[in-house]
């Protein structure tokens, strides 16, 4: 089973060109499957029936995992099966029918203008990583682009004349405007601290660590819960929390659905159309607090 398995991460690698994060999950989620399989003396990853892919699903939610967790997974192992099927090395998907638990949807929680700026405010340029905090967390912010996006911009991804990145995802790119104040701390960093921090001159990447390499995901978010935590914002931050508030703000102050989906690289609109949801009810939260009649 395990071999299996690598085959298809081969798969989804070389051939889906899956991002580094799908396969973690994937490869995660169906370790976790094949050792449930094990325990329970199945040798053959096709030899199973619906009703052992169920039973795997009602053991995780026993262990009080959520039910997020649990479509996850069932959405990994049911990917895996249909590869199997496709290719002839299993008979029958035995995941055909089998219906993953209710997720109750929540809206992204998002920061309103005065927390974003006091955000902001938090990394100081008095030092080569104040310089490169806030030149990430004022681009984070004006662009809406995903953290391994932010962490996998190269140096001929910014054009600080023009002001626009050029980001990529999935084998697609998109120009995306940058307002001033962010190109001009990016700016900054280019020019105070980022060739003090290199460990090579041959190093393209935008941001680096404090030993001159290429940014991680982990890194950035330890750096911005760090920053969350010095400007005592009681909202859980993280950095797809500046996305959907670029996405929010940018809706409420009159930009169209489309404008912003594009922005944010959704190859779909209803992924976009959650934010219509979010204003609209911070709009009800206002009016309920704020309406001398609604009080």
């Amino acid at each position: 089973m395990e071999e299996l398995l690598e085959q298809y991460m081969d798969f989804l690698t070389n051939v889906k060109k899956s991002s580094a994060n799908t396969l973690d999950s994937y490869r995660r989620d169906i370790k976790k499957y094949i050792r449930y399989l094990e325990s329970n003396n199945i040798d053959n990853i096709g030899g199973v029936s619906g009703t052992t892919v169920l039973n795997y699903l009602l053991s995780m939610q026993n262990q009080g995992k959520a039910a997020s967790s649990v479509s996850r997974s069932l959405a990994s192992i049911r990917s895996f099966y249909q590869y199997l099927h496709r290719n002839h090395i299993i008979d029958s998907d035995p995941t055909v029918g089998v219906q993953g638990f209710k997720v109750e949807k929540k809206l992204p929680e998002i920061l309103t203008g005065a927390e974003v700026d006091l955000l902001l405010a938090q990394p100081k340029c008095v030092d080569l990583k104040g310089y490169r905090d806030k030149a990430m967390l004022e681009l984070l912010y004006a662009t809406g682009i995903r953290v391994s996006e932010l962490i996998d911009l190269q140096i001929s991804d910014i054009n600080t004349e023009v002001g626009y990145i050029i980001c990529r995802h999935n084998d697609k790119e998109r120009i995306i405007p940058v307002y001033a104040l962010a190109i001009n701390a990016v700016k900054e960093y280019m020019e105070k601290a980022r060739p003090k921090m290199l460990a090579s001159e041959d190093e393209t990447v935008l941001f680096v660590n404090v030993n001159g390499e290429k940014l991680t995901r982990q890194g950035f978010w330890k750096i911005i819960k760090s920053y969350k935590e010095k400007a005592n914002i009681s909202k859980d931050i993280t950095p797809q929390t500046l996305r959907h508030s670029f996405a929010a703000h940018l809706l409420e102050n009159g930009a169209d659905l489309k404008s912003i989906q594009e922005m944010l690289g959704h190859t779909d609109i209803s992924s976009t159309q959650v934010y219509v949801r979010v204003v609209n009810n911070r709009l009800k939260d206002v009016y309920s607090k704020s309406h001398p009649r609604a009080k």
